[in-house]
């Protein structure tokens, strides 16, 4: 990933970068901003496999058998084989998952088809369900008291629920919101401790380009006001714009010197259980384009290249340095590339910012109290029991 080619994303999208600074609180979308969304949408899913073609199927990683990963969702589609491939490359993995029996079976699976290549596979398993905040809360909290360090955090679990009425999980959050968002979110602030313990480390958001068809009201994060009408569209969009925004804010809020690196990334249009979600005769049809769509080994190769490459830290830092407003985003053909207009909105990141710390039960000055080694309250989690 060169600088250069990063430089010049860059000076390509200033002018959108400076819109979004006005004052004057948006509603919803521009049409223009909303066909532009659609339009990338469509656009990466003819060419992905083109613009991806450079890229070894499956992807190289460097040596790395002194790095401890966490992956949620690790037991289907790109999170599977995430924690596959770095399991296989030599690092130890935390599979972050609410099925234990499952993730249990594929370690055995795993196990038995790399006998004889190597050492056995550095695999454990930890219970962590995203719709429950008690369930992240004691998960961050069982991790942390190991005093163990995290190196990379993978917040790859994600729901989309296409065509389905509006859900709200048992901490009264849109579960889109929850599942994509507020618990990611969560657990990387409780993680923090453990981050630093393993710097240089990294948190990587899997997103997805649906976020450049999404948007956040702040004040109206589960969309119940009524002032835009639910769709699982606006739901999923939703989340994925807010998880970028949070994550650009979370970046500047981590000093240098925490050596923690904060990237989103987005696999392309990936063949997974997404489509177990479709009606049936768009199921058909998601299965008649498999050219067009990537399969969940190749759906992973940009989350390994934004958990494992040695230039994105330093990609980051110059982000930061330059006061960038979006956090490193880097797209299916692992190149940095640049999120939505939206996601550039400044000013509504720090409102979204302040509003997830809320929902989430931490105190607004979380992230600098953990930073300098101080104990927080959770709202959740075993010291609410």
């Amino acid at each position: 990933m060169a600088n250069e080619e990063a430089e010049k994303k860059k000076n390509t999208t200033s002018s959108e970068a400076k819109q979004p600074l006005k004052t004057a609180k948006k509603k919803a979308l521009g049409w223009m901003e909303w066909l532009r969304g659609w339009f990338y949408l469509v656009y990466e899913m003819l060419f992905q496999r083109i613009l991806a073609s450079h890229l070894q199927n499956p992807m190289p990683l460097p040596p790395i058998n002194d790095v401890t990963c966490i992956v949620t969702g690790s037991t289907s589609g790109i999170g599977r084989e995430i924690a596959r491939q770095l399991a296989e490359a030599g690092a130890h993995v935390v599979m972050a998952v609410r099925s234990t029996n499952r993730a249990q079976e594929l370690i055995r699976k795993w196990q038995e088809e790399w006998s004889g290549k190597g050492l056995p596979l550095n695999i454990e398993v930890m219970e962590l369900d995203l719709l429950s905040l008690d369930s992240v809360a004691r998960f961050a909290e069982a991790w942390n008291s190991r005093m163990a360090p995290v190196h990379v955090l993978i917040n790859n679990a994600g729901i989309f629920s296409i065509g389905e009425p509006q859900k709200f999980s048992k901490d009264g959050y849109e579960e889109h919101m929850q599942v994509n968002h507020l618990a990611p979110a969560m657990l990387s602030i409780l993680l923090l401790p453990s981050l630093i313990r393993g710097s240089p480390s990294r948190i990587v958001n899997v997103n997805s380009t649906m976020h450049y068809v999404g948007f956040v009201d702040p004040e109206d994060m589960n969309v119940v006001s009524g002032k835009r009408k639910y769709t699982s569209v606006v739901g999923y969009g939703g989340s994925k714009l807010a998880q970028i925004m949070f994550s650009s804010i979370l970046q500047k809020r981590l000093p240098a010197e925490s050596g923690i690196s904060v990237v989103c990334n987005t696999p392309g249009i990936v063949l997974t259980n997404v489509a177990r979600d479709l009606p049936q005769f768009l199921q058909v049809g998601y299965r008649l384009i498999p050219y067009f769509i990537f399969n969940a080994e190749e759906g992973s190769r940009s989350t390994l290249f934004a958990a494992t490459d040695p230039q994105i830290s330093e990609y980051c830092e110059m982000l930061k340095a330059d006061d960038w407003p979006v956090c490193a985003y880097i797209s299916h053909d692992c190149r940095p590339t640049n999120a939505s207009e939206e996601a550039h909105n400044i000013e509504t990141s720090y409102k979204v910012w302040e509003k997830t710390l809320e929902l989430i039960g931490l105190p607004l000055d979380a992230v600098e109290r953990l930073i300098e080694g101080e104990e927080i309250k959770c709202r959740y989690g075993n010291s609410q029991e």
